[in-house]
């Protein structure tokens, strides 16, 4: 009965993600009633870190407070009953058809370095946490990879389909696809640059289940092991009678593998509150209830192996940090375009858990995942590319579904004023400038009240001795915001002539083109 309740509950939650991951898409208005970042507003491991890292306290995260408090009381339930990426474990787990291996791996002691390391690092200002946090990981992986490759997949076959060209067959498939276009496929098929190996380390992952079920969730997943701290002492504990005799019926179906067979060796730590072992008793010996004493393995993990994590939480920092001229004044990468709203460079660092829902709400596809383009400490986090999609100048998207504030939710009038770069013009690209060709695309696409490029009457000779009058284009310092539509829509292919770099941008005072 209860394996039921809780197979019900962690439906019913890996809907409710799934759903509000589709809902964090424009509909058409600069607003989102639903965002997925309800899930990470709940993540106790972001939360702390972001609190470490940032030194600010985030509003938006009082359900993590209640995550915390839930596990105080009834233990490592978020794991057993809620997670969506611990579901998408378990219904992959399914699938293996070999025999569990005797003897485990007994790995449990990785995810509790990782999360040593990880809140370590966070203290000195360095957050890493997104990576391998498990809401931040699955947000990441189904926005960057998994759902632009289910949408392309789902266009191709209808394409095909409607190739075919047979009447019943077209107008089936076709009414299909609409419905789905209505329903979960994305108004445009997005595209991104690290798609490959973002799906490649998500597929992994859940290719680990086949190995041994729930893999991550035992050996790797830090919030598993923050929420494994707090539940060792919770209300709600497990106790065996005397009428155990350790037949191992409990052993196989352990959501998280903490041998519930051994009385003194069981470990409540990883105990994922799944009663299984309630259900399958043979002899009714197993009892959940509150305010018991239950004999349990210490949390052991050695203190010269703890004191060694510690150790590199701390030399990550500089580690990471002493990579590139970047971090100094007046020397930032010029293509790191940051998304309208976002903090200082050191501020947006400490608080981005990479999740990639700035990426996947960008109307325009322009926000993509960085490599190594803000350093290892900035890896996957969001930078405009304006040769594949400009920062559309009426769209507030990315602000509104940031879960940690590293991008501030801006209202329209001050982010039609937020600076995010500068367009510079290349005149050796440049058609009035380089071919005495006419062109003013740039000028009439650009979206500001007040034109931001201004064009100057020029005479110029031709390769004919033609003496023509050309508009040629200037950028007004001023007036430019950076949105990069100018670069997207120049004619010129490959390297445009007119391009914007992050100088000029509002969020840096030593960023800047000319000395205030």
């Amino acid at each position: 009965m209860i394996r039921k309740i809780r197979l019900t509950s962690q439906a019913i939650f890996l809907l409710l993600f799934l759903w509000l991951f589709l809902q964090t898409e424009s509909k058409g208005a600069d607003e989102l009633g639903y965002p997925v970042k309800i899930f990470l507003d709940a993540d106790p491991l972001i939360f702390i870190t972001t609190l470490f890292a940032s030194h600010e306290w985030i509003q938006s995260f009082f359900l993590a407070i209640f995550v915390i408090v839930a596990t105080v009381i009834l233990g490592r339930v978020f794991c057993g009953w809620i997670c969506p990426l611990g579901t998408l474990n378990n219904i992959v787990g399914t699938l293996q058809k070999r025999k569990p291996r005797k003897v485990p791996l007994s790995l449990h002691w990785l995810k509790y370095y990782i999360l040593i390391f990880l809140v370590t690092a966070s203290l000195f200002s360095l957050q890493l946490t997104g990576i391998f946090d498990p809401i931040s990981f699955l947000i990441r992986s189904l926005s960057l990879s998994v759902y632009p490759l289910i949408s392309y997949a789902t266009k191709a076959t209808f394409d095909t389909l409607f190739n075919f060209n047979i009447p019943l067959l077209v107008d089936v498939s076709e009414f299909i696809y609409t419905l789905g276009k209505r329903l979960w496929l994305p108004f445009q098929q997005p595209y991104f640059l690290q798609s490959f190996l973002l799906g490649f380390l998500f597929f992994i992952i859940l290719w680990l289940n086949i190995l041994e079920k729930r893999f991550w969730c035992k050996y790797i997943c830090p919030l598993g092991a923050l929420l494994g701290v707090l539940s060792r002492f919770s209300l709600l504990q497990r106790t065996v009678s005397d009428g155990c005799n350790s037949c191992g019926a409990c052993t196989f179906d352990c959501q998280g593998n903490a041998a519930p067979d051994q009385k003194e060796k069981w470990h409540n730590t990883e105990c994922l509150a799944c009663m299984n072992c309630d259900d399958l008793c043979p002899q009714n010996a197993v009892q959940f209830g509150f305010f018991r004493k239950p004999q349990t393995a210490p949390l052991d993990l050695g203190k010269r192996r703890v004191l060694g994590m510690i150790l590199s939480g701390m030399a990550a920092v500089p580690l990471v940090r002493i990579t590139g001229i970047n971090k100094q004044a007046g020397t930032a990468e010029p293509k790191l375009i940051r998304p309208p709203g976002s903090l200082a460079e050191k501020q947006f660092l400490s608080k981005c858990v990479k999740c990639g829902e700035c990426m996947k709400v960008c109307i325009t596809n322009g926000l993509q995942p960085t490599l190594l383009e803000a350093g290892l400490e900035g890896i996957w986090s969001p930078i405009l590319v304006p040769r594949i999609g400009y920062c559309e100048y009426r769209c507030t998207l990315c602000g509104q579904v940031c879960p940690t504030g590293a991008i501030k939710k801006l209202e329209l009038p001050e982010k039609e004023k937020t600076k995010i770069g500068l367009a510079m013009i290349d005149k050796g690209r440049c058609l009035p400038y380089a071919h005495a060709t006419p062109c003013i695309v740039c000028q009439e696409v650009c979206p500001t009240p007040q034109k931001a490029i201004w064009l100057e009457k020029a005479k110029v000779i031709n390769k004919d001795g033609k003496v023509l009058n050309l508009n040629q284009p200037h950028v007004d310092l001023d007036l430019c915001i950076g949105c990069g539509l100018c670069e997207a829509k120049c004619p010129i292919l490959g390297q445009p002539a007119i391009y914007v770099t992050s100088i000029g941008e509002s969020r840096s005072k030593d960023n800047q083109l000319l000395l205030s």
